[in-house]
């Protein structure tokens, strides 16, 4: 929600009295100061953050003594899991990892009553230029990635987005953004897999080696085991991405437009910001080594409008085209989290702002999690939704007409993604490879009827109509049958009971369900 409707409902008649009261006070600074500790606090330690953790990740490749140490924190994972056996298989496993340090918007409750594990495993450990793969640890993020591997003049096949993301959240978990209407998911450039089972063995797989089990492991949640290792394909980078920007003013031709778009393999990125019903900036995007000096804009640079501001002038200005260096591209989205932060800091577009402060931004989604207090927290569960929903290309009319119906919320975000037949939790409807959208939804809507769960619950069953699929970092309020209805279980269930999970981890279902998480 933002601080302005935030304000204006503390405001309001109904709300007058009780801003009286000393609780209603602080909750009222909370929420409208919230952006004088953000500035003076958790900018800066952000930045901090960063910087240590990419010096050090470049340290630790450079000396290559990642590979060494990474043996022994594996066999540390090994270990643990044995002392579990021994000690009577006592509650089901988990990562020791805080909720807090998560994207996902809510911390699991099963952490409280599980077997914690620790897994301290975040470098890169190799760059294969021969076989173009990259092996990391799960807890190494998309900056640090992007970071180490342009200068080598590689870089990953789909768009890494926020720096924080990481690799096992992005594989097990399938985060959100990092999509390609070429390649598909993150899943989809994995070569092989290494995890350490329940057994406390540990087991290596891809689609020529334990086949079942590679397949299995996207989207498990670590429910089939722990993911210490991934392979992940490279490609070579380019110096640029050549943008063409095309405002699209009504329905029909912003569904056709980025139908076609997504169609054409020229384009190596295609996405759409929607800033109302009838209004859209269509993106189309090469990777390229040469500019034309006079189109150059490096719009990630700290002083620079944020991404979707900048996408915006062009519904008034006409189409255009831009080039831009590559890693600025990748992380168009991080400065401004997509658009919350303007609910957080609402003058932080403000030129004046971004040249004084703009190099600190934002702060890390994690602080914001650990510091956000309960009366926050509240206010946004309330107000708020961020919501994921893959839906079939055909069906993407519809969905834009059910968010509008149901939300009222722009901008939307639009990015296709190849998804192909192959076996797991998430595959077309049909036995062939389908197009399908992303649409992200982020913020306040603007309906006057908005019900977190009501709304969310008609949402979900929107999408499980039309065949898609909701991204479970966010709120789902799907039955457990629901659930088992939206995602394919078969081989989930097969490897479960191979793998002998049942008393060693709880299912997906338990740690995603809204009940299973504060």
């Amino acid at each position: 929600m933002t601080v302005e409707n935030m304000t204006a409902q503390k405001n309001s008649p109904s709300m007058a009295s009780s801003k009286t009261s000393c609780s209603s006070m602080f909750e009222y600074i909370l929420i409208n100061y919230r952006w004088v500790f953000v500035i003076l606090f958790l900018m800066p330690i952000s930045v901090c953050y960063d910087m240590i953790w990419y010096l050090r990740s470049y340290v630790v490749f450079k000396m290559n003594s990642a590979p060494h140490k990474h043996d022994e924190k594996v066999k540390n994972v090994q270990r643990q899991v044995q002392e579990w056996i021994t000690s009577g298989k006592e509650n089901r496993m988990c990562t020791a990892r805080p909720g807090w340090q998560t994207v996902s918007l809510r911390q699991g409750k099963y952490k409280r009553t599980s077997r914690t594990i620790e897994i301290n495993l975040i470098d890169v450990l190799n760059v294969d230029t021969v076989n173009k793969v990259v092996r990391v640890e799960p807890l190494a993020n998309m900056g640090q990635l992007t970071a180490l591997l342009l200068p080598l003049g590689w870089t990953l096949p789909i768009v890494p987005e926020l720096d924080d993301l990481t690799v096992g959240g992005l594989i097990c978990g399938v985060g959100i953004e990092t999509s390609s209407h070429k390649y598909g998911l993150f899943q989809h450039v994995c070569e092989a897999f290494e995890l350490v089972l329940a057994d406390g063995s540990l087991v290596r797989c891809s689609r020529e080696e334990n086949t079942d089990l590679f397949y299995a492991v996207p989207w498990s949640h670590g429910t089939l085991g722990f993911l210490v290792t991934a392979e992940i394909r490279i490609i070579p980078a380019r110096k640029y991405v050549k943008i063409d920007y095309e405002p699209v003013y009504t329905t029909k031709d912003i569904v056709q437009r980025f139908s076609e778009e997504s169609k054409k393999s020229e384009n190596d990125f295609v996405e759409s910001l929607m800033y109302s019903r009838n209004e859209a900036v269509l993106m189309k995007c090469k990777l390229t080594d040469d500019m034309e000096p006079a189109k150059y804009n490096p719009f990630g640079r700290y002083y620079k409008p944020w991404f979707f501001k900048h996408v915006e002038q062009f519904l008034k200005s006409g189409p255009s085209t831009e080039y831009v260096p590559l890693r600025h591209y990748y992380h168009r989205h991080t400065k401004a989290i997509f658009w919350q932060m303007q609910d957080i800091v609402p003058f932080g577009n403000n030129p004046i702002f971004r040249v004084l402060f703009g190099w600190l931004v934002p702060p890390k989604i994690s602080l914001l999690k650990l510091t956000q207090g309960e009366t926050i927290k509240r206010m946004y569960e309330e107000h708020q939704i961020i919501q994921d929903l893959l839906v079939p290309m055909t069906q993407l009319d519809a969905a834009l007409t059910c968010f509008h119906n149901e939300l009222d919320l722009y901008p939307l975000w639009l990015c296709p993604f190849t998804l192909p037949y192959v076996p797991g939790f998430v595959h077309p409807h049909g036995q062939q490879e389908e197009m399908y959208v992303d649409v992200g939804a982020y913020g306040a809507p603007k309906v006057d009827n908005y019900e977190a769960v009501k709304t969310t619950r008609q949402i979900e069953a929107f999408v499980r109509n039309v065949r898609g699929f909701q991204m479970l970092y966010a709120d789902s309020y799907l039955t457990r049958e629901e659930f088992r209805e939206m995602f394919d279980h078969s081989l989930y269930d097969k490897m479960r009971e191979k793998l002998d999970c049942k008393d060693a981890f709880p299912e997906v279902y338990d740690k995603v369900n809204r009940k299973a998480r504060e």
